[in-house]
């Protein structure tokens, strides 16, 4: 067994994942309606490419990824798009934004589909792009497009980055959340399919590990028969006494590789790529099959729901309509949450759709979830340091973002805080650390967006004064070319009439004064003409 490295912090809820796996995977019904959000994955969201009225099928392109990080969104099911409008979508805040919204047809019909018989035969770069028309994004709840992840072999060396190992995640550590154990344990060999297409793209070349919790012995065995089945012998499960949060990506890879990646820093910078099992298997489907990303396992738990287990959903559906199917009773459910207790946010409007991130509904009942008490003030026990898997310190975290002192909390790097919330479950005093950092981290975003944005238009605005100067600068050495113009052809007609050159000003007045002489001659002919004797002629009498 693979040797593995202690972490820093960390916390040992109670797991309650056993209401959710006793039974199989289930395949959900299709909804009457299905709402695709253009934002539902980290970065830029996508640009819709349909119209409202146009007939889809299943599998198609609808929404295009618009920027370098961002991801194409396919129709979940056939149908017609009856409107794209802001709609409600899974957010801590209850925000709206555009959606595509699809009335489907009951017939389920697919678009035609290429998959792949032999992805080796394919350059690493082709298969990176399918993967990012497939629309893959990261399955284990942070929603990155997976293509930007994927570092490939002929890249590496160009981005001066050597990637050494390949980590798969199957850790799964939030509690009440079972996803990704049900996929490990009945579609082990997709897993493994997925990840040999990962291992030709990037090629890492000291080893390729599956991290899993040794509270998953059904998956365990599940990925070790997929290895030997598929004589993969370059792909290693490690398994590992969980806590939490040992499935968030930098705690996995310190775990597994003893390497901690630094402040701000990447896995990528310190050689490895790290991808949740999901992910992976959506890869072998998007590859292997032609299928993009329209469905995901998602976890329906809680003692409000009178059938927990995990479903197949189709991205879209309605959350009242996936928790219906698991039994879901209302008046019992105290809290609903997408995602587990620790990381989690709590719905308000069933309306909204199931996304790619979602992994877990849970419908938690008042005595399975209590209402915390009222939060007290700090009394500096200093557990909360304790408990942080990043080495952090919460405490002063927490009185810079109640003064809303952004330099301090970027100086204490606030922004390695991965949100777990262990920090929270052990504050005595129940203040709720973790929102106070994810409402200091959304300002201090939106502040240096202002900054940013200001930036731009000063840029702007020094960009129009240059050029304005430089037209100016520009009319006036033309108005100067064409009076040096005029001098010259003045001076050269002056020469060749033998007149001496005159300044074109005096040249006007010589004119204007010959005129106004030859004038002044005509006037006094004429009036000399008239002042003349008249000529005497005979009359009648003098004959």
């Amino acid at each position: 067994m693979p040797k593995t490295y202690p972490t820093p912090g960390g916390v040992h809820p109670p797991q309650n994942k056993a209401q959710s796996t006793s039974r199989p995977i289930q395949q959900a019904s299709l909804p009457a309606e299905l709402v695709l959000p253009l934002s539902q994955h980290a970065g830029a969201p996508a640009k819709a490419i349909v119209a409202v009225g146009d007939k889809v099928l299943k599998g198609q392109c609808i929404a295009q990824a618009k920027g370098s990080i961002s991801a194409y969104i396919h129709a979940p099911s056939s149908g017609e798009v009856t409107a794209i409008e802001p709609r409600a979508i899974p957010h801590a805040s209850g925000m709206q934004d555009n959606c595509i919204v699809i009335k489907t047809d009951g017939e389920d019909n697919w678009c035609p589909l290429q998959g792949c018989e032999d992805f080796s035969q394919l350059p690493a770069s082709e298969l990176v792009e399918q993967i990012r028309l497939a629309g893959i994004t990261g399955l284990g709840g942070g929603g990155f497009p997976t293509a930007v992840k994927l570092i490939s072999s002929d890249t590496q060396a160009s981005l001066n980055k050597a990637i050494d190992t390949l980590i798969i995640n199957g850790t799964e550590c939030e509690p009440y959340i079972t996803a990704d154990d049900l996929l490990m344990r009945e579609r082990a060999q997709q897993i493994i399919s997925g990840i040999q297409i990962l291992q030709h793209i990037i090629k890492p070349s000291t080893a390729t590990l599956i991290g899993v919790e040794n509270n998953k012995p059904e998956a365990i065995a599940a990925l070790e028969a997929a290895i030997a089945e598929a004589n993969a012998n370059n792909i290693t499960v490690v398994s590992f006494a969980g806590k939490y949060p040992s499935g968030g990506e930098k705690q996995l890879i310190q775990i597994l590789t003893g390497r901690e990646v630094p402040s701000g820093g990447l896995p990528a910078d310190v050689g490895i790529v790290c991808q949740n099992v999901g992910t992976v298997a959506a890869v072998h489907d998007a590859i292997v099959l032609g299928k993009p990303l329209i469905s995901r396992i998602t976890t329906v738990t809680g003692q409000a729901c009178a059938q927990p287990q995990n479903f197949e959903v189709l991205i879209g559906s309605p959350i009242a309509h996936v928790l219906a199917q698991a039994g879901f009773d209302a008046s019992a459910c105290q809290r609903l949450i997408m995602g587990g207790p620790m990381m989690g946010f709590t719905l308000t409007d069933t309306s909204v759709p199931v996304i790619k991130a979602t992994n877990c509904l849970l419908a938690a009942t008042e005595a399975e979830l209590p209402s915390p008490p009222p939060a007290q003030a700090c009394i500096r026990c200093g557990m909360c340091a304790e408990a942080c898997p990043a080495s952090l310190l919460p405490q002063q975290l927490y009185w810079y973002a109640r003064s809303k002192e952004y330099e301090k909390l970027e100086e204490l790097n606030l922004f390695d805080c991965i949100e777990c919330g262990a920090c929270s479950y052990v504050c005595p005093s129940t203040i709720p650390l973790v929102q106070y950092y994810r409402a200091s981290k959304a300002d201090i975003r939106e502040h240096k967006a202002e900054m940013h944005k200001a930036e731009q238009s000063k840029a702007r605005f020094e960009a129009r004064q240059q050029r304005l100067e430089r037209e100016e600068q520009e009319k006036a050495e033309k108005r100067a070319a064409r009076q040096a113009a005029a001098k010259a052809k003045l001076a050269a007609a002056a020469q060749a009439g033998g007149e001496q050159e005159l300044d074109p000003v005096q040249a006007a007045v010589a004119r204007a004064k010959a005129k106004k002489a030859a004038k002044a001659a005509a006037a006094e002919t004429e009036a000399g003409n008239s002042t003349a004797k008249p000529e005497t002629k005979p009359t009648d009498e003098a004959n």
